[in-house]
């Protein structure tokens, strides 16, 4: 039976190191650092250094976990906007100059 979890090396600040994770998080660890264009060494790197307690690959996972958390919540806020603008009574809409 093949392990669902991928060891990788990784360079960070300069050294190499080994990361274990499971392939979805590498796949999401890909698909942040090119949004933010910027390679998964340096991403990677930008999360260790801000960790605190975890060990590395937890900081990761949470890493993940809560940018996709605020991926929906700004997505949330946005479906919002209409139904407030919506709800704002007509008299009370002031015309641009």
């Amino acid at each position: 039976m093949k392990s669902l979890v991928v060891k990788r090396s990784i360079v960070l600040a300069g050294h190499k190191t080994s990361i274990s994770l499971e392939e979805a998080f590498w796949k999401s660890l890909k698909e942040i650092a090119s949004q933010r264009d910027s390679s998964l060494s340096a991403l990677v790197t930008a999360i260790d250094a801000g960790r605190h307690h975890s060990n590395l690959s937890s900081a990761l996972r949470l890493f993940i976990l809560n940018y996709y958390r605020e991926e929906i919540a700004i997505r949330d806020r946005r479906k919002a906007i209409p139904e407030q603008v919506e709800a704002i009574p007509a008299e009370e809409i002031v015309p641009p100059n």
